[in-house]
């Protein structure tokens, strides 16, 4: 997984659509979720990994988004 619509895409294989409405709060979201199916079992730890690191990525570059806005 390279993007966040992979992550997307694969919690959509086990029925999980996620839109709250703030990009943030969707990715927090999408966080808790992978963590779930990771610790069900239903996952690799290198697909876990290689999710999370996205996960992260795209969370950092969505705060700095925020706090660039917030000083305009």
């Amino acid at each position: 997984m390279k993007t966040l619509y992979d992550v997307q895409q694969f919690l959509k294989k086990f029925g999980i659509i996620i839109y709250i409405g703030k990009r943030l709060y969707d990715i927090e979201l999408m966080k808790i979720e992978l963590k779930r199916i990771y610790d069900a079992g239903l996952m690799e730890k290198l697909d876990y990994l290689e999710a999370e690191a996205v996960l992260r990525r795209e969370h950092t570059q969505e705060l700095r988004y925020l706090e660039e806005d917030k000083e305009k």
